[in-house]
């Protein structure tokens, strides 16, 4: 259990990633198996140079193969792998490599537009290269001509990975290995930005035509309704929006909807590409003005500016017969058409805390 949070502001604490610690867990069991060398703590060379040293919880021979596990400590970031036990088995083989085997607890993908090809142990590119170049070395310095077997664990890997957004991208029994320098920066956007980044291309890769980004549940479960569109093609964003039309670009699927809050489709429609309160704010002097726009009277205007929230502006004017919900969308369908390409169909839906339609712009 993590401590409560502390009352006064403290420096965040980096962790390690799933990939260091397979790295450690691999040196540390294939050193065993080498050198008959057994140790408590192992150390390893982050990506950019860095060296840090990593606690065992255990290092032991199991018939021919050797095992190492270590506890994944993802610093002050709520990763859900935290506090995980991972480990990994090595096998001598007589062929010089690495051969990588999914263990318990860790994926196998299974659909075509990842950086790994249907059927691989869910172990990615930076990972495997740490994991390789750590046991090429220990080879050469034990002289051995060999190759190694690397099977990687993740202890109740199976059921955290259904918290995470591999069985919608197609990768199933467990968890995937991750990190590009080794290093769990706290709270940091880029893990979530790369799932979005690989959902977007397992859909197109998969032929899928038609996306919807959603910035939760409720939105998800109304393109759900809407469109009946499957799990592949319902892309959780949250409030990165930015993120999905930037990928576009390089992807540029035939149709993509927007489905969010009005709260947050209102952040999109003055252009702003991250949803998130830290760095971006409902304005509702706009708001006001665009209900200005489609013939909201003074009263109406002095109202919403006065409002508490986006909701309360929005239910002012629906009492009077202004579609702000519409103009919103509207602005956000504008903005999000200045930054795809002109050959992506795009629409916006917003709505409200119970998944009612409140607003929609675009194609239908």
């Amino acid at each position: 259990m993590r401590e409560e949070t502390r009352e006064q502001p403290a420096p965040l604490r980096s962790g390690l990633t799933t990939g260091s610690c397979a790295t450690a867990t691999s040196l540390a069991a294939a050193r065993l198996l080498l050198t008959g060398q057994c140790d408590d703590a192992v150390s390893i060379t982050l990506p950019k140079g860095k060296v840090v040293q990593m606690r065992l919880e255990f290092c032991r021979l199991v018939g021919e193969r050797a095992e190492a596990g270590t506890l994944k400590d993802a610093g002050d970031d709520p990763d859900v792998t935290h506090g995980a036990l991972l480990y990994s088995q090595i096998r001598l083989q007589a062929q010089p490599g690495i051969r990588f085997i999914a263990g318990a607890g860790v994926g196998t993908v299974t659909r075509p537009g990842l950086v790994l090809a249907v059927g691989e142990p869910a172990i990615n590119p930076v990972p495997r290269r740490m994991i390789s170049e750590h046991l090429q070395q220990l080879a050469d310095d034990c002289g051995y001509p060999g190759g190694f077997e690397v099977t990687v664990n993740v202890q109740g890997g199976e059921a955290l990975a259904l918290k995470t957004m591999n069985p919608r991208l197609g990768i199933l029994g467990g968890l995937s290995i991750l990190g590009t320098s080794g290093i769990v920066r706290p709270f940091s956007c880029s893990a979530y930005i790369a799932s979005i980044h690989q959902g977007i291309d397992v859909a197109h890769t998969n032929g899928y035509t038609h996306i919807a980004a959603c910035t939760g549940n409720a939105s998800e479960d109304t393109m759900r309704r809407v469109y009946n569109l499957p799990e592949i093609a319902l892309i959780e964003m949250g409030d990165f929006v930015g993120a999905v039309l930037k990928h576009v670009r390089k992807v540029p699927v035939p149709r993509l909807t927007l489905c969010g809050g009005f709260g947050k489709i209102s952040k999109l429609a003055a252009g702003h590409m991250d949803l998130h309160s830290r760095h971006s704010s409902i304005d509702l002097p706009q708001l006001a003005g665009w209900a200005a726009d489609i013939g909201a009277n003074a009263e109406l205007q002095a109202a919403i500016i006065a409002a508490n929230t986006s909701q309360q502006a929005l239910a002012l004017a629906h009492a009077a017969g202004i579609a702000l919900g519409d103009a919103v969308c509207a602005h956000a369908l504008t903005f999000a058409r200045s930054v795809v390409p002109a050959q992506v169909q795009v629409e916006v839906f917003a709505i409200d805390r119970q998944g009612g339609i409140v607003g929609k712009a675009g194609v239908q």
